[in-house]
């Protein structure tokens, strides 16, 4: 891994550089391909704040740690990195399993098989069928709703406009409302 240390406001210490080396040594480990540390340690009045960036391929992480000790503010750097390395590789891996948890549902009675383009062939038994109950709601109640359960969307009969309606949210933490035109 590529290291660079920067000193500001305080004398370069060769101890204190081979101390974060040491540490971030056990990162190049974690990590897939070689990666660039630049860690800036400074001094304001009685703060010892450590800051680091690191990128490595798709993944950026900046931190920043202040304690009264120097060495203090490094060692809670490095694990509040270690966790945001460990949080990164379980996402991938979570998303590169395939191993999607589902629901089990046996009312389903016709058995053929479904052919879907650029995918392997599927059986009506792999979809799940999940029967909903659903009643006159306002937008507001519906929201409320959504927010209750685990589920990122809610499906509801709109009491003023009389149609279904689904609320979403987006990955991007906004909702979204799909209704029917006309």
């Amino acid at each position: 891994m590529q290291t660079t240390v920067t000193f500001k406001k305080m004398d370069s210490s060769d101890s204190l550089k081979a101390y974060v080396q040491k540490k971030l040594d056990k990162f190049d480990r974690m990590l897939d391909n070689p990666g660039e540390a630049h860690l800036v340690l400074s001094i304001q009045k009685i703060r010892h704040i450590a800051e680091l960036t690191l990128s490595c391929d798709k993944l950026n992480i900046h931190a920043k740690e202040e304690s009264e000790s120097m060495y203090s503010s490094i060692d809670a750097l490095m694990d509040k990195v270690k966790a945001q390395i460990k949080k990164h590789k379980e996402k991938i891996k979570r998303h590169m399993s395939g191993n999607k948890q589902s629901l089990k549902n046996d009312t389903l009675e016709f058995t053929g098989t479904v052919t879907i383009p650029n995918s392997d062939t599927l059986t009506l038994d792999d979809i799940i069928i999940e029967p909903i109950d659903y009643k006159p709601m306002d937008v507001d109640d519906a929201l409320i709703e959504l927010n209750s359960g685990k589920q990122s969307f809610f499906v509801f009969n709109n009491a003023r406009t009389e149609q279904l309606n689904v609320l979403y949210k987006h990955n991007n933490g906004k909702l979204g409302l799909i209704q029917p035109r006309g």
